[in-house]
């Protein structure tokens, strides 16, 4: 049962997929149709190789639209092409046509470009579509674009001769050291292994040595505390007791001091009585 509910969310996952993408794809269509276009008649003369129904149209480097049909003209040497691009394009008399290919790819795009502003727009007659001609040569087949692509990395080659000539020397160099070599660089690299090895080790035992070493720091630190605090109770206790011998030796002092003031006085008073005796009066 579970791996049957587990099919059937991944189908129903699939096709949630499978709809949105559709769903993009409708937004997308609906949203560039809504925008007003107008469509031209094509002329190439000679092979349009490469160029496909909904290749891309451009006016000096930019997107403006795409190729919506193709197809012969009564001239077999001819190639008819309906473009549909954006109305606001400015499409005149003079407009040059020609086709341009994506290096290598093959894929080509029908390339539009502007000359004088104040040229005519281009319009059709009735019930024909404005037509533009493509420049002389301009549906070259695709492989003149590729042989001269090629001859383009061929002269970068030629004038990089040298230097690429170098590199390849040094690149044999370095791999026939390796290759001399070979069992160095596995010992260096189980070397380096036993390296990493042993310091993970020696990360593992500082860790354990230093989480010991703070425990019986806190223990003795403990330890200390309550010594500390023993000594200190102690001493606070000695010294209630010697304040409070203290306090009656003060005041038995006190005491005797009054006496001694006492006697004074009587012996200032009466010196008689206090040398040969008898009463005061």
């Amino acid at each position: 049962m579970e791996d049957r509910a587990k099919y059937v969310l991944i189908g129903l996952f699939t096709f949630a997929v499978v709809a949105a993408a559709f769903g993009f794809i409708y937004w997308l269509h609906n949203t560039s149709g809504s925008k007003e276009t107008a469509n031209y008649r094509v002329i190439f003369d000679g092979s349009v190789s490469g160029l496909r129904v909904g290749g891309p149209v451009m006016f000096n480097g930019i997107r403006i639209g795409q190729v919506t049909d193709m197809g012969l003209t009564d001239d077999p040497s001819q190639v008819a092409a309906v473009i549909t691009i954006n109305k606001d394009t400015p499409i005149r008399t003079d407009t040059r046509v020609s086709l341009e290919y994506a290096g290598l790819t093959g894929i080509a795009s029908v390339s539009l470009r502007g000359n004088n502003s104040k040229a005519p727009a281009l319009v059709g007659k009735a019930g024909v579509l404005p037509t533009l001609s493509a420049d002389p040569n301009s549906g070259t087949d695709m492989s003149t674009a590729v042989r001269e692509t090629l001859g383009r990395a061929d002269a970068v080659i030629a004038e990089n001769q040298e230097s690429l000539r170098n590199t390849i020397k040094n690149l044999e160099t370095f791999t026939a050291a390796l290759a001399r070599n070979g069992e160095k660089i596995d010992r260096l690299v189980d070397s380096s292994m036993q390296a990493v090895g042993s310091v993970n080790e020696l990360a593992v035992s500082l860790k354990k040595d230093t989480s010991e070493l703070a425990a019986s720091l806190d223990k003795r630190t403990a330890e200390i505390t309550e010594g500390v605090n023993t000594l200190t109770g102690t001493a606070t206790k000695h010294i209630e007791i010697v304040g409070n011998d203290i306090h009656r030796t003060v005041v038995h002092i006190d005491k005797v001091a009054g006496n001694i003031d006492k006697s004074v006085s009587d012996l200032a008073k009466n010196p008689q009585r206090f040398i040969f005796g008898g009463s005061s009066k």
